[in-house]
């Protein structure tokens, strides 16, 4: 049996906020069908998506009050799981139920925990509120990608392919060419690029709105097994952006958190927060246009290397120096794996499904 590609004891981004209304969302997370909806409150459940009757997806139903109505037969289940009403007869078969999810809503995501219940502690919910900081300004979207979620990772761990593949917008050569200081903790990883007294890339220079040479940063933080935040940003050269005055620059925060759909499909939400022109909708709406477009980039590449990867299952890969963050974040993601594959004792401790 192949080592599973990711925990199930982790909160997964399942929707944007704005996703989730007054009707059945269907989701793949880490393989697992789920069905999402929010109950007349607006407080959102998250539900196996498969009927106990005959396995029918529950998505195909509808909602009834907070209650789920089978499509193919019309069994009714509460929030919980529990069915309610089964059709033509009044006893109902106490074994009728479904799967249900913790699920919570924050920094505007909706995150599911997909393993052990009796784990699912909400503090552990990754930080990502510059999302909805009134200090900030952010918007995002969501990206289908048809990869392992670990290259997302690996994509976003390692910056140097800016220079290559967005040589248009936010790369030039200073971005390969810098040195770098990567660190760990036992649930983080991080990278810190600085690059001085260089000229902005086409993106920045727009951000930054006047002429000369910049300080430009990248500082990566990775959070096991799947969210990537990193502090970017560019300010006039010689000014102490570096000791930790930007004011005479301008900051975003690239926010990036990759849900596994499958083995080799996934979720990338991502939102871009700036913390100057706050006011400006029409900015807020042109940020997120032009990243998406850089994001694009990135998919085409992820999607091909997935390919290849396919096409060469026994290649091995060979890590170069720049690779230090990724090689953390996947170290990282594989003690959460290994920790689930060891037998559990104590309170916590769950049956095999």
């Amino acid at each position: 049996m192949s080592k599973p590609a990711f925990p199930l004891n982790a909160w997964y981004a399942a929707a944007y906020d704005v996703e989730l209304k007054r009707a059945l969302l269907p989701r793949m997370i880490c393989s697992k069908p789920v069905v999402l909806y929010r109950k007349e409150n607006g407080t959102p459940v998250a539900l196996a998506d498969a009927c106990w009757h005959r396995l029918v997806p529950l998505s195909l139903g509808r909602l009834d009050g907070d209650n789920v109505i089978c499509g193919y037969h019309g069994l009714e289940y509460d929030e919980t799981g529990r069915c309610v009403y089964m059709p033509s007869q009044d006893t109902i078969n106490p074994s009728a139920c479904v799967k249900s999810y913790p699920i919570a809503e924050k920094h505007r995501f909706i995150w599911i925990w997909p393993g052990d219940p009796a784990l699912a502690d909400p503090a552990l919910i990754p930080d990502m509120h510059w999302n909805q900081d009134p200090d900030w300004a952010a918007d995002g979207k969501l990206i289908e990608v048809h990869c392992d979620y670990r290259l997302v990772v690996d994509n976003l761990m390692d910056l140097t392919h800016e220079t290559f593949v967005h040589g248009s917008s936010i790369g030039n050569r200073a971005v390969a060419e810098a040195p770098f200081d990567a660190s760990h903790s036992d649930r983080f990883a991080y990278i810190t690029r600085w690059m001085e007294d260089i000229d902005p890339p086409p993106f920045w220079r727009k951000q930054y709105g006047r002429p000369g040479k910049v300080d430009r940063w990248q500082i990566i933080r990775f959070e096991a097994p799947c969210t990537v935040t990193i502090d970017v940003g560019v300010a006039e050269a010689g000014t102490g952006a570096k000791q930790g005055d930007r004011s005479k620059g301008v900051n975003g925060f690239v926010l990036n958190t990759i849900t596994p759909s499958t083995d080799k499909t996934c979720l990338y939400f991502w939102a871009f927060a700036r913390n100057y022109d706050l006011g400006n909708q029409a900015r807020t709406h042109e940020l997120r246009e032009g990243v998406a477009g850089v994001f694009r980039e990135d998919e085409e590449v992820l999607e091909a290397q997935q390919r290849a990867i396919d096409a060469n299952p026994d290649h091995q890969f060979y890590n170069l120096n720049i690779d230090a963050g990724s090689m953390w974040a996947r170290k990282l993601i594989d003690r959460m794996i290994d920790a689930e594959l060891k037998p559990q004792t104590g309170p916590h401790a769950v049956a095999a499904e």
